[in-house]
């Protein structure tokens, strides 16, 4: 939201309050302005980072060192783990979804005829802050949840009752993923680039196209196919969902079972070039969210970070950022493979290296958008609360929050601050173990030679660490804007 919403650092402290930035000066003032709007960093850590940072890249070094010493296939045995809980009434899902469909519509419609302050408005902060914040986080928990609230099934439900056809094209195979990439692109673009993405009549045009664009897309291609390859938001949830302690048992695709954490990464088929390259877009996009509000992406593209031009300004420079940020990643990931496929004389296809490993970075962008998203969930989420009482701005409070007062304070002050650098420092350290664990589960399955596994995920654990420390520098270095 607002070119990232936030950043997840809002609530960092200085250390040592120096004259010459004024700006923080000011917002340290007045915490409640600075706060009312999340999408603003109001605090700055300058406390002793390097030690986190530090501290962050001796960890995930130290986890690649650990899993060494492992038995073969330990992980994997590991993984294997289920533990049934309960059974899934698949007959409830097109009721809950039609209710999500029918929520849709009235947000949209609130979109249009609404407030159209961001804050009062229910459909920016519901598709920026519940919806691209917290079902994502809800997902990479408890598991799918999207495949039940998404409010296109519902549409297409109600068409085969109608008659129609479940498809009336096939989504060729060829195709992969690339429908998928197109609109993510799409997505970051409007909520990074675009100069006011929460701006409630602009936002309710585009959620009512890309809406329709969809629906009809499901009855063209089936909604199963073109959830599953086409859709962005449910490709993207579906990956997250793959990290869940709950999951669909295997034998038993009718109850859920908890597992581990990532261990159902562990069962992955390699993804095709164009799901690679959807999932680290996923990741470079967050991470260009966290740069390009830095002092450091300012300075260099020659902006004063104290003067800030607004986003309209920026849109050519982020633009490019934006593209360059996905291009480094992806070179940086494909050389990592490459290079370790070399060291183990792998004789698959790097496509299918690629293809495999790509797995491990879905609890990286996890951990990523719990970090830089958190303090918006924390602020954003009471406002939302508010304005769905009063969807209309009429003066309802249809659940009984419209006059509920939001605490930004939840955000702001040194313990606010102590407590969630901590937490943001701890999701992406934990992420980058995470995803060393699995990309070693991935490798190290049954045949492999252990050692040579260990070896060829090297070049991938030194950009694991290298993501880390630049993770956790986002975190503490200066923004604006």
């Amino acid at each position: 939201m607002n070119g990232g919403v936030g950043c997840g650092a809002v609530s960092l402290i200085f250390r040592r309050l120096q004259p010459k930035p004024l700006a923080a000066v000011l917002l340290l003032a007045d915490p409640q302005a600075a706060f009312a709007h999340a999408s603003d960093r109001g605090y700055v850590l300058l406390m002793p980072t390097g030690h986190y940072i530090v501290g962050g890249a001796v960890a995930v070094a130290a986890s690649f060192l650990a899993l060494i010493l492992l038995p073969q296939n330990s992980l994997g045995r590991l993984a294997s783990v289920r533990l049934r809980l309960f059974r899934l009434d698949e007959r409830a899902r097109p009721l809950v979804s039609l209710l999500a469909f029918a929520v849709l519509g009235i947000l949209i419609a609130a979109g249009f005829f609404g407030s159209r302050d961001p804050l009062s408005n229910p459909l920016p902060l519901v598709v920026w802050t519940l919806l691209w914040v917290g079902v994502t986080l809800v997902q990479g928990i408890l598991g799918n949840l999207w495949s039940w609230i998404n409010p296109w099934y519902g549409a297409s439900w109600i068409a085969q009752r109608l008659g129609l056809p479940r498809r009336v094209l096939r989504l060729p195979e060829r195709i992969g993923y690339w429908p998928a990439v197109v609109q993510f692109a799409g997505f970051a673009w409007f909520e990074l680039i675009d100069p006011a993405p929460d701006d409630p009549a602009p936002l309710a045009l585009v959620v009512l196209a890309y809406s329709a664009l969809n629906v009809a897309a499901a009855l063209i291609f089936g909604y199963r196919d073109w959830s599953r390859r086409g859709e962005f938001l449910s490709v993207f949830f579906g990956m997250i969902a793959s990290f869940a302690i709950l999951q669909r048992c295997r034998d038993q695709p009718a109850f859920i079972c908890a597992r581990l954490p990532g261990a159902k990464l562990s069962e992955a088929e390699p993804l095709p070039p164009s799901g690679v390259a959807f999932l680290l877009l996923a990741l470079s996009s967050v991470s260009f969210d966290g740069l390009s509000r830095t002092f450091f992406w300012l300075g260099l593209n020659g902006v004063n970070p104290l003067e800030f031009p607004g986003r309209s300004a920026m849109i050519a420079v982020n633009m490019s950022g934006l593209v360059a940020a996905f291009v480094a990643l992806a070179a940086v990931f494909v050389l990592a493979v490459a290079v370790g496929e070399r060291l183990t004389a792998g004789q698959r296809p790097l496509s299918e290296a690629a293809g495999l490993y790509v797995w491990s970075l879905v609890p990286i962008a996890l951990a990523y958008h719990f970090a830089h998203y958190l303090t918006v969930l924390l602020v954003n989420g009471q406002y939302a609360l508010v304005a769905l009482s009063d969807p209309f701005d009429r003066g309802w409070n249809l659940f009984g929050t419209a006059y509920m007062t939001v605490s930004a304070g939840i955000a702001s002050g040194s313990a606010a601050a102590w407590v969630l650098w901590n937490a943001q420092a701890a999701a992406i350290i934990g992420g980058h173990v995470l995803a060393v664990l699995v990309a070693h589960m991935l490798a190290d399955r049954p045949g492999a030679d252990g050692r040579q596994a260990s070896l060829g995920q090297l070049p991938l654990t030194v950009l694991m660490v290298a993501y880390t420390v630049l993770g956790l520098w986002l975190l503490s270095t200066p923004t604006a804007g």
